[in-house]
């Protein structure tokens, strides 16, 4: 294991590879001086495929005495590349996830994730959830099959101009084409990020997204999913969760609210909470309020 520190006003960071079934894979630590007394929050990122540095915003949570820690998933960011994309599964992820707590030495976890890593965070749960003491997810997911639909409907509202140019390209299979990511740009203003300045931790994991995770799990863009989790759906499942779990999205979001509240009424006890002037990223577009949501809830469940 190896890894390098920096600080700045009490809250400190870390950083460094260890070696996970076989592979090496980068994480980001944030604590104050006490070293996270309040317990350890493990952050999974989305995509799948789209590095840690989009979800840094949850860093803020080392100021009220907690452990944040951010990896990026096999394949993933700064994370090594295998050269075998049979490996990138929701599956291996949840395995992953669990060797990483282990060989971490982080115990018992606070587990949140954003948008796919919401999707692994459930995944986990179901089979590890002895391990957790919480679950968070925001602009998580239970059924890809129901977010494609709410997709195609969110698609659908677009302008008429802004659709007719998406067809045309998706029926070419030109996902590359200047004219095509200029209208799916109007799907990620209106759905992804809505701040008019996208911060640069959000450009640079979209920029530096994992092809061939993206491409294997997911498939082209946001709401072309024709990858492997396609048909990935534990709606029947929800209910064996029982730990202690916060529903978050935007009433924006791409992965849309009704979707949260599916989450929220399939696991009892759980609580819900709609950002009303956020998509995809509530983290971003409304940090204050966002990071003050998880503290509330976080501070129940010590």
């Amino acid at each position: 294991m190896s890894m390098h520190t920096t600080s700045s006003n009490t809250v400190t960071s870390n950083d460094g590879y260890v070696n996970v079934r076989g592979f090496r894979l980068y994480y980001r630590i944030f604590s104050d001086e006490d070293g996270g007394r309040k317990g350890t929050i493990v952050c999974l990122h989305g995509g799948p495929g789209i590095p840690h540095n989009y979800i840094l915003p949850l860093a803020d949570l080392a100021k009220f005495g907690y452990r944040v820690v951010f990896y990026d998933q096999l394949g993933v960011g700064k994370s090594e590349l295998p050269k075998n994309p049979a490996l990138f599964t929701i599956e291996n992820g949840v395995e992953e996830l669990e060797a990483f707590r282990q060989a971490m030495h982080l115990g018992k976890i606070h587990l949140m994730g954003s948008s796919y890593g919401g999707l692994l965070a459930i995944a986990y749960a179901l089979k590890y959830q002895r391990n957790l003491k919480t679950l968070i997810t925001t602009g998580g997911l239970h059924s890809v099959p129901e977010v494609i639909a709410e997709m195609e409907r969110m698609k659908s509202e677009l302008p008429k101009n802004v659709l007719e140019t998406m067809k045309k390209y998706e029926e070419q299979g030109d996902y590359e084409n200047p004219e095509y990511v200029n209208a799916m740009m109007v799907f990620y203003k209106r759905h992804l990020c809505r701040l008019d300045e996208w911060p640069e931790e959000l450009n640079y994991a979209i920029q530096n997204v994992s092809k061939p995770v993206y491409g294997t799990m997911n498939g082209p863009n946001e709401f072309t999913i024709i990858g492997n989790i396609r048909y990935w759906d534990v709606s029947d499942s929800l209910s064996k969760i029982k730990v202690p779990t916060l529903v978050t999205g935007g009433r924006y979001d791409e992965v849309s609210p009704k979707i949260a509240r599916k989450i929220h009424k399939g696991i009892k006890g759980s609580k819900l909470v709609i950002f009303e002037k956020s998509s995809h990223l509530p983290m971003w577009e409304e940090r204050e309020k966002y990071i003050e949501t998880l503290r509330k809830f976080l501070e129940k469940h010590p």
